[in-house]
Parts: structure tokens; sequence; C-alpha cells
């Protein structure tokens, strides 16, 4: 692929990586941050798994950060990879969710590695942000401190 290509997709996504970081969550960008992350990680961690695509913009990234600021019980860690971009690092989080297809955009809460609830992207796609949002909600009251 061109520089200029390379670029573009850069300054295409910051917005929608800055969002995100914004809230909160960790970018984990190389194969190797997940690993390390993983190999010590306790509590919960509630994972979000960032696309470009509209749904993601319109429906997952809104109802994963206003979760995470209206909700009470709070995951212990908030991280994000991003399908598309940071190829190797998503690829090495998705071995973490053993028994879930790969799905872009999705999310994943874990307790410790083990995913106790997955919203894939047919749970995102053509629902309302309230929705997808309430959905996050009631996984963090059921798993969360």
């Amino acid at each position: 692929m061109s520089m200029a290509y390379e670029d573009y997709m850069r300054q295409l996504v910051q917005p929608m990586r800055d969002e995100l970081v914004r809230a909160g969550f960790r970018e984990l960008r190389t194969s190797e941050e997940v690993e390390q992350f993983m190999k010590q990680v306790e509590g919960t961690t509630f994972v979000f798994v960032n696309s470009v695509c509209g749904c993601a913009a319109g429906l997952a990234r809104p109802a994963a950060t206003q979760a995470v600021l209206r909700s009470e019980k709070k995951p212990d860690h908030l991280v994000t990879v991003f399908a598309g971009q940071d190829k190797e690092a998503t690829a090495k989080m998705r071995e973490y969710f053993v028994g879930y297809a790969p799905s872009s955009p999705s999310m994943a809460l874990l307790k410790g590695k083990e995913v106790v609830h997955f919203i894939p992207r047919e749970d995102i796609e053509f629902h309302s942000m309230e929705d997808v949002m309430e959905n996050i909600l009631a996984a963090f009251d059921k798993y969360c401190n």
C-alpha cells in the first residue's frame, strides 16, 4: 500500500480512537501489548473492538462510552483494539474470545481471561444506541463490583 493511503487512514481513524480514549479506554495497538495486558489482568475487563463502519460510529462507540459514564458498576479495566487498523493486536485479543466468531465492531466483558458477556455486530447493527447501551449496562450490573 502507498504511504499516502496509510497516512490517510491514520488521519481518518484518529477521531474514532480518540473518542474511546477520552472515555477512559486504553488502546492496545500491538499483539505484544495485548499479551502483556492479558498476562497480568485481574478482575473485569471491558474490551471494545473498534471499527470504521457506520454502526461503530453511530451505535457501538456512543453506547460503550455512555455506558461507562453512566454505570454505577464499572469494569476494572477498559481496553480497545482496532480491527482493520491494528490487525495483529485485534487477532491476539480475539484469541481470548473462545467460542465467538470475529466480529467488528464488538464488545466483550471478561472476568480474568474468560468472556462472560459478548456483544457481536449483529447485536449492534439495526438496534438503537439505547438498546446497545442497556445490553452493556446489564452486563456491568451482573458481573462488575
